[in-house]
């Protein structure tokens, strides 16, 4: 058995980052597990390259949900980064916070000391924004974040359809406000991902006090009692054992987290009884609470004579492309998942957008994407605007099957279920048909292509999103924090467990809620939230 001080699960967005912040003062030894490989996949590191990377099954847990009753009974792949630097290694790089009342309303639901006002200081210090040097944001943290070096002039006209269409152009969507439209900013420093394993874990790889193990799956936390105590793990066939003196954090994510504490016997004894295992802590909220995104595509052939980069990604125009990266690192090869990011409210009376678009001149084989959920690109030009709504009300499970470390759990993320979602997806479509129909596209747009004369109504319109919509990766909730008289709640609000001693849970699944828009930033901030409350709590127990 190896002796730690602090033993993290999980070398995600949100592990590298507490990896740095625990060992930097020298006093803490930390070892962090990962069940992946290094990131030594150099398509990891070129930013178009999550288009591989996000079917590739040694660096991604490509996880399949049960089939899914509102989406014509579809199960769902869901990409889930097995890697150092976890999702941020295998993500489309876009930099979104969400609206300041996200957080407000965390607060709101138990999660004190979440407000908006207690954040910010925490996105600042995370972030070193290129262009934006103002109050809302930092410019000297470990997180790189850049505008694109790829702009295109169909992606240019969105932004003027999106004016004429009534949206304010709003050069940071991440400021005060949300509402408008705009190019996304990235996570990309000098033309490269920026994962979290490159802006955090790397600078503290040469710290003595940090012990970094990969192809290490955590199979158990080690409880005394009410008490972790460390984690067994198996790395190439052997089983070993690491204690933890201080605290056991868990940082796999919203599947992850949740399987593990199950896996350990803390969690619903319903659950834990159907699987085999002995129940040691009944703790109901595990694994409920699941949130995530669904987005759903509209395709638009654009007229002859237009590139997208649907022809910018084959042939001789490849070719250019990959000698303009080694040149300058700019070009299609930095390309993220969108372009263009457009915010709106589809409805009176609310406080803030409900709807986000991911927008991009290309488009995928469609047959391939609502079969095979394999993202091909077409040969033919085309425009995809592709709205999620951004507050889903529907609720859905992620539970173990068995007591199998190995074995996927069962992930029921119920998309669509209810009504409100419904309609506000159709909404959402229908503001995507308005916007390609402005005028400041008729230069570049021939026809809609997906779902076209299929879809000439509301009811059709949801017919489409249920047969083609899917995840667009951003699984939240199922560790969710609150306050101990909550029965849902699974940690407190600085993200130890309810009712075990030295375990915490820091990632995207003690979020109570879905934020609205990308999770990456949120997690990273939640991490450095939660390493200075992980901190405060050593430097306390030492004084005592």
């Amino acid at each position: 058995m190896s002796d730690f001080d602090y033993v993290i699960v999980g070398a995600g967005s949100a592990g590298c980052v507490l990896a740095n912040r625990l060992t930097a003062d020298g006093r803490h030894r930390v070892l962090l597990l990962e069940a992946g490989p290094p990131d030594t996949d150099p398509l990891i590191h070129i930013p178009v390259g999550y288009a591989r990377t996000l079917k590739d099954p040694k660096i991604n847990w490509l996880y399949e949900t049960e089939p899914v009753e509102g989406t014509a009974n579809r199960p769902h792949i869901w990409p889930r980064g097995k890697v150092l630097g976890g999702s941020s290694s295998i993500n489309g790089l876009l930099y979104v916070r969400g609206q300041p009342a996200d957080y407000d309303m965390w607060a709101q639901l138990g999660a004190t000391g979440w407000s908006f006002a207690d954040v910010l200081p925490y996105f600042r210090r995370a972030e070193a924004n290129e262009r934006l040097h103002d109050s809302l944001h930092g410019t000297d943290g470990p997180l790189a974040v850049s505008d694109a070096t790829q702009r295109h002039p169909v992606s240019d006209a969105v932004i003027a359809a999106g004016i004429e269409a009534g949206l304010p152009f709003n050069d940071d969507c991440n400021g005060a406000v949300q509402d408008g439209i705009s190019y996304f900013q990235l996570t990309v420093k000098n033309g490269r991902r920026w994962s979290t394993a490159a802006a955090y874990l790397k600078p503290a790889m040469g710290r003595a006090n940090l012990v970094v193990e990969t192809e290490a799956l955590a199979e158990a936390i080690l409880l005394e009692g009410r008490r972790a105590t460390g984690v067994r793990y198996r790395q190439k066939g052997r089983l070993l054992t690491a204690h933890a003196a201080c605290e056991v954090i868990l940082c796999g994510g919203a599947v992850n987290s949740p399987q593990l504490l199950e896996l350990s016997g803390i969690g619903d004894p319903d659950v834990l009884k159907a699987a085999g295992i002995e129940v040691l802590h009944a703790l109901p909220g595990v694994g409920a609470n699941l949130q995530d995104h669904y987005v759903v595509s509209l395709q638009y052939r654009l007229k002859p004579g237009i590139v997208s980069v649907n022809e910018m990604s084959r042939g001789w125009r490849l070719v250019r492309e990959a000698m303009r990266y080694a040149v300058n690192r700019t070009g299609l090869l930095t390309l993220s998942a969108a372009h263009i990011q457009a915010y709106i409210r589809t409805r009176p009376g609310l406080s803030g957008p409900d709807v986000q678009f991911h927008i991009l001149p290309a488009t995928a084989d469609i047959s391939k994407y609502t079969e095979q959920q394999v993202w091909e690109l077409e040969r033919e030009p085309g425009l995809t605007i592709a709205p999620c709504q951004l507050r889903p009300e529907s609720r859905g499970t992620i539970h173990v099957r068995s007591a199998d470390p190995t074995a996927q759990p069962a992930i029921r993320p119920n998309y669509l279920a209810d009504p409100l979602d419904q309609a506000t997806i159709v909404e959402g479509l229908k503001f995507g048909r308005r916007l390609a129909a402005q005028p400041a596209l008729a230069p570049y747009v021939s026809h809609e292509t997906f779902p076209g004369a299929a879809a000439p109504d509301d009811a059709g319109l949801l017919g489409w999103a249920r047969e083609s919509g899917t995840t667009i990766y951003h699984p939240v909730g199922t560790c969710r924090m609150g306050q101990a008289t909550d029965p849902g709640a699974v940690v407190d609000p600085d993200g130890r467990v309810h009712g075990v001693g030295r375990l915490r849970v820091v990632d995207a699944s003690v979020m109570p809620r879905l934020v609205s828009g990308n999770t990456n930033a949120p997690t990273i901030m939640i991490a450095e939230k939660m390493a200075d409350s992980i901190l405060s709590d050593a430097r306390a127990a030492i004084a005592a």
